[in-house]
């Protein structure tokens, strides 16, 4: 990133406010609804990925230790739902290290719109408040492994296992529970980073990471908005931003067929 402009520096400065109000509004989307805009702007995703990795390492280990808190007070209650983690765990682990080896070859494109095209299907239900709950549990068990394997390859992977987890975690649990498996799922990746010598654009830290963070604040207080209320409206929202992202993504796809 030396080479860029100062407009360009702002509005990754920018993509990266969004990405942390994002990431704590709702508990997920801080790299899928941010890197459109960032590529927009350099389109070079290696770039950009470790220092989303990173943050999302950060915001989600605090996150995570300050419901602890707010909950250690409480017998019986947490913020976490060890149960339903540990066993998506089982399920996702596999997959996930297959993508980040990439042993499997089925082009990310048909990989990608399959996954949007499900999420879509998804989020309307939330959106319409008649979210679609599976009386299988093979199904939901594929979309996490799906969701695994594409978090192995890439970091899009959030919005099909989020679509599973929202019909089985509570909804106090929900955002604190995807954080802990996001710093899991995270963690493997970047030890592919690592392992490949991927540029972790430690310098930038000194100036994204309070982009961030500011975001990240924001998207506290709305989510204590949306949270708080005894309406469907935690859900709703989840749905809509399920549908941009995936728009998002379809758009995307098809903007690359074009081009080339």
């Amino acid at each position: 990133m030396a080479d860029l402009l100062w407009w360009q520096y702002a509005l990754i400065g920018l993509a990266f406010v969004w990405s942390g109000f994002v990431r704590s509004g709702l508990g997920f989307g801080g790299a899928v609804l941010s890197l459109p805009f960032l590529l927009l702007v350099l389109n070079e995703p290696l770039v950009f990925l470790p220092v989303i990795s990173i943050h999302l390492l950060i915001f989600s280990s605090w996150i995570a230790w300050k419901g602890h808190r707010a909950h250690r007070d409480t017998p019986g209650e947490s913020n976490i739902d060890w149960r339903y983690l540990w066993q998506s765990m089982k399920i996702m682990i596999v997959p996930k290290i297959v993508g980040v080896l990439g042993l499997l070859t089925l082009p990310g494109e048909i990989m990608s719109s399959i996954i949007f095209v499900i999420v879509i299907a998804y989020a309307i239900g939330y959106v319409l408040n008649k979210p679609f709950r599976s009386n299988k549990p093979w199904v939901d068990n594929m979309f996490l492994a799906l969701g695994g394997y594409v978090s192995g390859t890439s970091l899009i992977g959030a919005p099909l296992i989020v679509a599973v987890y929202a019909n089985h975690v509570a909804k106090h649990q929900l955002r604190d529970t995807l954080f802990v498996l996001w710093f899991i799922l995270v963690a493997i990746k970047m030890t592919s980073f690592l392992i490949a010598g991927v540029d972790l654009q430690l310098i930038h830290q000194l100036w994204l990471l309070p982009c961030a963070f500011v975001g990240h604040l924001i998207g506290e207080r709305f989510h204590r908005y949306v949270v708080s209320k005894e309406t469907p409206l935690f859900f709703q929202v989840l749905g809509a931003v399920l549908i941009v992202v995936s728009v998002l993504g379809i758009v995307r796809q098809l903007s690359t067929l074009i081009s080339a």
